[in-house]
């Protein structure tokens, strides 16, 4: 089978849809029933989000796929009109659900353009059963059209290795207003612990350093799986997630995670983590003395849970969805 993927937004993102990318890229790669070609276009400025997504999505990926079985768009950035079949992943439905949390680009096109593309798709990807139901909801899209394939874990994350050393609650993630670590910067203050947070700057007035917090910016796999290991727990109370790759890394590294009632990251952890309400940094601040008292018996729930997450279940899976497409 002849797959076309759009790997723009590796040029764009070194977040949770990078790792996805690159995760079933990699999966997909090692099987000899899928032949992968890759298409890509701009690089990392957001002045190429423009151009993207005026020009390239609209009236160029489509287009060029006369030559393929399946145009696979690993998020729901793509083509209304193409020459073959389209699989689309729908990472989480955020900027639906909370606009104000997004640049004024993306509160505008979103609701403008992704409806058309989930309609032009053949088959949705979905990476959690609450990502579905968001996209049933949320934007009537039948269920039977969506097949939901769990993200996974890279083999970088495991609870052998070094780790860091101090007293640190970790935050992992873009800093963006969605990720609020304004809440779980107080909720470690209250518990004397100091907060490191590891990811790349994305948008909105996030302040990432000073008064107990430590910001590390973008990190390799290695260190961040260091950081990871040496934590007293991860903390992830995000205010919307379609499904949290964080909170799984830290549980397959051995590490203690708090994270949102209510959403896809409780439905990721599956009983492995302390859930809090991420509205109340009281709760988050009791939820982390939680993990700190029953760090063990997590501990051991999270890493039997991380094991169910690999690369080469969610390729096979895919796979599947490609021919359920093409046929």
């Amino acid at each position: 089978m002849r797959v076309t993927m759009d790997v723009t937004p590796l040029a764009q993102t070194t977040a949770g849809t990078s790792r996805y990318i690159n995760g079933l890229l990699r999966e997909l790669r090692r099987r000899d029933d899928v032949s992968i070609r890759m298409r890509s276009f701009g690089g990392r400025a957001r002045a190429w989000n423009l151009p993207r997504d005026a020009v390239w999505y609209p009236f160029v990926l489509g287009g060029a796929t006369s030559d393929t079985d399946v145009l696979h768009c690993p998020t729901y950035r793509g083509p209304v009109v193409t020459r073959c079949a389209v699989v689309v992943t729908v990472h989480d439905l955020a900027v639906f659900r909370r606009p104000d949390t997004f640049h004024r680009w993306s509160r505008w096109y979103s609701p403008a353009v992704v409806p058309r593309v989930l309609r032009a798709a053949r088959m949705i990807i979905a990476v959690s059963q609450f990502t579905k139901r968001e996209l049933v909801d949320v934007l009537r899209v039948p269920p039977e059209k969506v097949t939901v394939i769990p993200n996974a874990v890279d083999d970088a994350f495991g609870p052998e290795g070094p780790a860091a050393e101090g007293d640190y609650v970790l935050a992992v993630g873009t800093i963006e207003p969605r990720k609020n670590l304004g809440r779980v910067a107080e909720a470690a203050r209250r518990v004397g612990l100091e907060l490191r947070v590891v990811g790349a700057r994305g948008w909105g007035d996030v302040s990432v350093s000073g008064n107990g917090v430590r910001w590390l910016g973008d990190v390799r796999d290695e260190e961040l799986a260091r950081l990871y290991r040496g934590a007293r727990c991860v903390a992830y109370p995000s205010l919307y997630e379609g499904f949290g790759i964080p909170v799984v890394e830290a549980m397959a590294c051995g590490t203690p995670v708090v994270t949102s009632r209510g959403g896809a990251t409780e439905e990721v952890a599956d009983g492995a983590a302390v859930l809090v309400d991420p509205l109340d940094p009281v709760a988050i601040a009791v939820g982390i003395e939680r993990a700190l008292a029953e760090r063990d018996d997590l501990s051991r729930r999270g890493l039997e849970r991380a094991r169910r997450f690999t690369w080469s279940a969610v390729a096979e899976s895919t796979v599947e969805v490609y021919r359920e497409a093409a046929a």
